[in-house]
């Protein structure tokens, strides 16, 4: 389970990696000659249609709809497993970062309310600073080697998966604006399905994968966000912890390659690319963009840390093993990189082609690097000055 743990983390960590530097080419392209050659790229229509089924969009909704439900796919899986078998299958566990990731979620929501409460139109992007990018965290804290303590990635791990069931509960339940009951009854029989085949034990992955496709298209015309269709088949596919390569063991690992170093890395390139005209420093501290950092760089850390702290302080959870309080609130710190899941929430609160859209990207990179960078800081210190002691008292 550690080298499978330990396998995983080193493959987020690099995807990182590539997430950062598809972000920083988008950026470049969106403010060089070459913007209206991106945006083209961006605007290709794509069409897909089997008789009276046809689905009709530019590449970057299918992009943010049908790649991301892949991701949304194996972040279904990923729960699933680390339920039954990993950091979350035993209260003692899952206990402080169930309970670091609900602070981290409130916390910096109810402060981005406080921010933008008088702007109704504001308010559609309260859940922008809710969720942690973990494939961009991994890569920081990669950043630091051994320096880090394997429990405090795993720390990170279950946080963040927690925090993306969350982000996933709030997309169903508040980005859903219009339901269409036909397609929506075929989505509920699909998953239904999907269910029966797990309770059958059926361990082959075909027959999934088939109504999974079918599903995708129910949820997409029913109104609800195409993505949840990704979690409900990572929910249903079959895992058991006495078969050395289940159905979701085999799908998981074929699929974080593409998810790591294809979809997630496509996602920045494709909602990353903020025009910088017309843009002043001065406008991080209007609106959108101030609520928005204050989410992330504010709300996040202290919500981690003030539930984290009072939960050990009451005995309901303990600290990770070999893990400080100032390395915890360095990790909390890095929690505020909300990139991928904040950009994705703000596609679903704003028009993509709009200005609440184009200032939200801009609360997010600012809000974000900030975070990535104080987060590395804090953990390098805190790290270094471990590691001193450390030596200091084998030396005596």
């Amino acid at each position: 389970m550690i080298n499978l743990l330990k396998r995983f983390l080193h493959l987020e960590a690099a995807g990182g990696v590539i997430l950062f530097f598809t972000a920083v080419l988008a950026l470049i392209l969106a403010n060089s000659p070459w913007s209206g050659l991106y945006l083209s790229f961006l605007d290709i229509p794509v069409q897909f249609r089997i008789g009276a089924l046809d689905v009709h969009k530019p590449l970057l909704l299918w992009i943010n709809d049908g790649l991301m439900a892949i991701f949304f796919l194996l972040v279904g899986m990923e729960i699933k497993r680390e339920m039954q078998e990993g950091s979350l299958s035993s209260l003692r566990q899952a206990s402080l970062p169930m309970i670091a990731a609900i602070g981290g979620m409130v916390v910096p929501a109810a402060l981005f309310s406080l921010v933008a409460y008088a702007d109704e139109e504001l308010m559609r992007g309260w859940a922008i600073p809710m969720a942690t990018d973990i494939a961009f965290a991994l890569g920081v804290l990669s950043l630091l080697g051994r320096r880090i303590p394997l429990s405090l990635k795993v720390f990170l791990l279950a946080l963040a998966i927690i925090d993306d069931l969350g982000a996933i509960m709030v997309i169903a339940l508040f980005y859903t604006s219009e339901v269409h009951t036909t397609p929506l009854f075929f989505a509920v029989a699909l998953s239904g399905m999907l269910l029966m085949l797990n309770r059958c034990r059926v361990m082959r992955l075909a027959p999934y994968l088939l109504i999974g496709v079918l599903l995708w298209f129910a949820v997409l015309k029913s109104g609800v966000h195409a993505t949840i269709a990704g979690v409900i088949l990572g929910f249903a596919i079959p895992h058991a912890k006495r078969l050395s390569h289940s159905p979701l063991q085999l799908l998981e690992h074929r699929l974080h390659p593409w998810s790591s170093y294809f979809i997630l890395p496509l996602f920045a390139f494709a909602n990353a690319g903020l025009s910088f005209t017309g843009l002043s420093w001065s406008d991080l501290g209007a609106g959108l963009p101030l609520a928005i950092i204050v989410g992330l760089f504010i709300g996040k850390p202290l919500g981690v840390m003030l539930v984290s702290w009072i939960a050990v302080k009451l005995k309901l959870a303990v600290l990770p093993e070999k893990v400080s309080w100032i390395q915890l609130f360095g990790l909390a710190v890095l929690c505020g990189i909300g990139f991928t899941m904040s950009i994705f929430i703000s596609g679903l609160a704003f028009d993509t082609t709009s200005d609440m859209f184009a200032a939200s990207r801009l609360g997010i990179l600012f809000g974000s690097s900030v975070a990535a960078v104080s987060g590395y800081l804090l953990l390098r210190k805190a790290s270094g000055n471990r590691q001193d002691k450390e030596c200091n008292r084998v030396s005596s």
